[in-house]
């Protein structure tokens, strides 16, 4: 099976085929660090963390990039407001933002850049595209992009450039040639940050940094760009231009965007304040719960937002916990036979990599752990399973959840026996109260145990318990 990637650029799913040969060279737009990130972004970051994984499995040498946009005019206002150097500010909330991706199992990448520290590549690739001719300095200290000297522009996004509208970002300038021509280098301003240049003190405008960054630390091409769906336009469209006017060549191979995370129709973001922090969520969710709420839909499908959504999650992922939680008693427990199920587990695997390999079908591929759990949990029940199977079958959840991210680690799915313990003694005094016939407070104890996840059962052996 060979993995295919669906391809924005041009619009259609393709064999991946890297530049070179076993490596890959990934760049995901990152945050702009003036507040801490929202469960939008976590979207984006778990999709890109989680291909980045399976990627390696795969066998790539995977150099992964993502950035911080440390310089811009959100961090500065927020910075005066709040008395403070933008870059402590844009600073603290890098630190809160590893803190937030920590608590959903990402991975970090191989490389954070800042624009901050890439002033001197930023201001060389300025130049090259000005010595090229397709960029302009104005009397202000600005240098804008000179967007009709590019033919295609729009090939991204699909758009044709007298339908398209100037970036709410750019602030129109009369000093421009076109009110399409976008900012490369922006003047400096009073009471703005600012560095040196060939055209005045000033600070770059908010896509260069990435064309640079990507030169940079990635090459002149790269095999796969990432980042959200809102950001096609105009970000990487004008990524595309800046970089196409200095190489002479494609940005990207594959262009790969995740769907947006909505709230009642429209996209979850800071401007729209419809908003809702990482930080805040995984006070009431576990990081295995997010995501798989992320992965559980395709990542280029738009995704409803809801703690009610993530209340299913919950309940859902909650069935694969407890096979799992089973499948380790039975590999201990279970009849000691030479059946090894090799049909499972090779069934399972062909169909579980078949769908990744599938325009990266996290979806599917977490359907055929369920399947596998309807499957499994029928034989333990009739003992038709042998405990090595079994143990061969936690072998491979545990492969695939390395990819995935939405168990618990090992030892942390394992019982020390508290819980043994303290169900011990609820059943215990429920069985004392229905003796004192205090039917309504037994029945409260079963009630908030099923809210759990855990069910009472009256059995001929006395009262047994199971999670559900």
């Amino acid at each position: 099976m060979s993995l295919t990637i669906y391809n924005n650029l041009t619009k259609k799913k393709e064999e991946f085929i890297p530049i070179e040969e076993g490596k890959v060279k990934l760049y995901v737009c990152g945050v702009t660090v003036y507040d801490d990130i929202h469960m939008g972004h976590a979207r984006s970051i778990t999709v890109f963390d989680t291909l980045v994984r399976y990627l390696r499995y795969l066998g790539y040498d995977v150099t992964h990039v993502t950035n911080f946009t440390d310089v811009d005019d959100k961090i500065i206002n927020r910075a005066n407001k709040e008395g403070v150097d933008p870059l402590e500010l844009s600073a603290r909330y890098i630190d809160r933002y590893f803190t937030d991706t920590e608590s959903l199992g990402i991975r970090k990448a191989d490389l954070y850049p800042k624009a901050s520290e890439s002033m001197d590549e930023i201001v060389g690739m300025i130049e090259e595209i000005i010595a090229n001719g397709f960029a302009y300095p104005t009397k202000d200290g600005s240098v804008y992009f000179e967007v009709r000297k590019v033919k295609d522009y729009g090939k991204l996004s699909n758009q044709k450039l007298e339908n398209m509208e100037s970036s709410g970002r750019v602030v129109l300038d009369e000093q421009k040639k076109d009110p399409m021509d976008f900012a490369v280098w922006k003047g400096a301003k009073p009471g703005e940050c600012s560095w040196d240049s060939p055209w005045g003190k000033g600070r770059p405008g908010w896509h260069i940094e990435c064309s640079a960054m990507i030169r940079r630390h990635l090459g002149d091409k790269i095999d796969i760009h990432g980042g959200g769906s809102d950001l096609i336009f105009p970000h990487h469209e004008n990524e595309i231009l800046q970089t196409e006017a200095v190489t002479h060549d494609m940005l990207a191979n594959y262009w790969m965007h995740n769907g947006m995370l909505e709230v009642k129709d429209e996209k979850m973001s800071k401007s729209l304040n419809n908003f809702f922090r990482v930080r805040d969520v995984a006070k009431m969710f576990d990081g295995c719960t997010i995501r798989f709420y992320f992965l559980n839909t395709h990542y280029s499908s738009p995704l409803t937002y809801g703690e009610d959504m993530l209340s299913e999650a919950r309940s859902a992922l909650r069935r694969l916990r407890n096979n799992y939680a089973e499948l380790s008693d039975y590999s201990n427990n279970g009849p000691d036979t030479e059946d090894d199920r090799c049909d499972l587990l090779e069934s399972t695997r062909y169909k579980f990599l078949e769908a990744l390999n599938d325009d990266f079908n996290t979806s599917a591929a977490i359907e055929e752990l369920f399947q596998l759990a309807h499957s499994t949990n029928k034989l333990m029940a009739d003992r038709s399973l042998s405990k090595k199977a079994a143990g061969n079958i936690l072998k491979m959840i545990n492969e695939f959840n390395a990819i995935l991210g939405i168990l618990p680690g090992e030892d942390d799915m394992k019982d020390d026996g508290t819980t043994d313990a303290v169900m011990e003694v609820l059943m215990e005094l429920r069985k004392e109260l229905r003796a004192r016939k205090q039917y309504d407070l037994a029945d409260l104890i079963r009630a908030k145990l099923a809210e759990a996840g855990i069910t009472l059962e009256d059995s001929a052996d006395g009262m047994k318990w199971k999670k559900i």
